[in-house]
């Protein structure tokens, strides 16, 4: 599979069985039910909602999430009308209500890289295309730099100071870690042209 969600039932309107699930998923329980998938699957990505609490997100980060949501709303019209009482017509409650900023925030200082790449889709590296380099673990040697330049981008148009210090802090970091000449030299360019407005560079 190319990407896999780990969703528990959360309480929904007119929905009985959300809140008399039979075999509910506890905290313990979900946390190696993700492990095991991200074990046995492990070039397989894992999506992580906002039904989670911030607390439950930050641990299970660290066991294989590749893919997260943030900022989300689950009401008709949710992100036009921020006023709206959401509770009476969500299809499901969320736990994690921070605004994307601040979840982006936590990433960095948690040492992860946000990525919003889809240089895969555009270069037609999807289905088998995708699987024959991923599966040989090499579809890091892609991901790594287009997240890095997709993340000094969100830096530059979006991001607050507080964050863009620590922001351009780990993009540093990373380049350093990279071993393969080629590739430093291509990331390094990149992020150059990126620094002078140039957007939507990527491998």
């Amino acid at each position: 599979p190319h990407t896999i969600s780990v969703p528990r039932i959360k309480k929904a309107e007119n929905a009985p069985c959300s809140t008399d699930v039979p075999y509910p998923v506890n905290d313990l329980d979900f946390k190696k039910l993700v492990a095991i998938i991200r074990i046995v699957v492990p070039y397989t990505g894992i999506i992580l909602s906002t039904r989670e609490s911030p607390e439950i997100r930050k641990e299970i980060y660290k066991m294989g999430v590749s893919q997260i949501s943030a900022g989300s709303k689950t009401d008709i019209g949710g992100y036009k009308n921020k006023t709206k009482d959401a509770k009476n017509s969500s299809q499901f409650s969320i736990a994690d209500e921070r605004p994307t900023a601040e979840v982006i925030h936590e990433l960095i200082e948690l040492g992860f890289i946000p990525s919003w790449c889809t240089a895969c889709y555009r270069s037609n590296r999807t289905g088998k295309n995708f699987m024959d380099i991923a599966k040989k673990g090499e579809i890091q040697n892609l991901c790594h730099p287009n997240a890095l330049i997709t993340f000094a981008e969100y830096l530059l148009d979006y991001a607050d100071e507080k964050t863009k210090k620590i922001g351009w802090t780990l993009i540093e970091e990373e380049k350093n870690s990279i071993t393969s000449e080629s590739k430093k030299n291509f990331l390094e360019k990149a992020l150059e042209k990126t620094k002078n407005d140039t957007r939507d560079l990527y491998i």
